[in-house]
């Protein structure tokens, strides 16, 4: 993987977690595209982690909240939307791990992800602010991240539509969001990061700057990604990314019908 390749798929994976479209999906395209087999997973490990970041600095008063009370209301919702997750995650990782090789559904899977936000932009907004929501919202919420583990469904995407279905407001749908990702990219880093246990990573300076690179990348378009997504929620313009991922989907599923994807 060279520099120029490692910036682009910083730059996209901090967009597109963010941004309803689908991470893991872009990502699996690009990396076709470009034709990268090595060290994959460690550098998609590391651009996940890069996209941590801008969640702990822009939502730091609520962090530091949680650690002040771990027993209040907003840290037990997120545990309660973190079951979920991590039963799917656990349950179906073998599966969702050989869609991610192959990359055989990406077409499909962007259309019913430019679907789902369509029919959210349909939803009216609620009134559920934090005080009001309930486990079983933050469980349905938790079992829309977990399903969207597959490559090509966005997972901001289909929890925030899965906020919103549950009565709660844009803004706090966004940012419950936001906050549930954030013990599932560190579970999901934790988990892959076994693989490399016992493994001698011995990289050279110029091996190790794509890695930095990407991390970094992910990093910065991460944090504009968020805020961009705050002010689209409170807009609602859900619809102007069912039209970018509907087009891109047909476009996979016409390469793949030709034989050349």
């Amino acid at each position: 993987m060279n520099l120029y390749e490692a910036l682009v798929l910083g730059v996209v994976q901090g967009l597109t977690e963010y941004l309803p479209v689908s991470s893991s999906g872009h990502l699996v395209l690009l990396q076709k595209i470009f034709g990268i087999k090595e060290n994959v997973l460690l550098f998609d490990i590391l651009v996940h982690l890069g996209t941590l970041v801008p969640l702990l600095i822009i939502f730091r008063a609520e962090i530091w909240e949680i650690i002040k009370k771990p027993w209040g209301r907003l840290p037990l919702l997120i545990i309660a939307g973190t079951i979920p997750t991590a039963l799917i995650g656990l349950g179906f990782k073998d599966f969702f791990e050989r869609l991610f090789v192959s990359g055989s559904t990406l077409g499909i899977e962007f259309i019913i992800t430019g679907l789902i936000l369509w029919l959210a932009e349909r939803q009216k907004s609620g009134r559920k602010e934090l005080d009001k929501t309930t486990f079983l919202d933050a469980i349905f919420v938790g079992v829309a991240q977990g399903l969207a583990i597959l490559p090509a469904i966005s997972r901001s995407g289909l929890t925030i539509s899965g906020a919103l279905v549950r009565g709660l407001n844009r803004e706090w749908a966004a940012k419950f969001s936001f906050l549930l990702s954030i013990p599932a990219i560190l579970g999901a880093a934790i988990l892959d990061l076994r693989n490399f246990v016992g493994q001698n990573l011995d990289f050279s300076s110029n091996e190790l700057l794509p890695f930095i690179i990407g991390f970094l990348a992910a990093m910065l378009s991460g944090y504009f990604a968020v805020k961009f997504m705050l002010e689209i929620l409170r807009k609602g313009k859900l619809t102007w990314f069912s039209y970018y991922v509907w087009i891109l989907g047909v476009i996979i599923l016409v390469l793949q019908a030709a034989g050349k994807f």
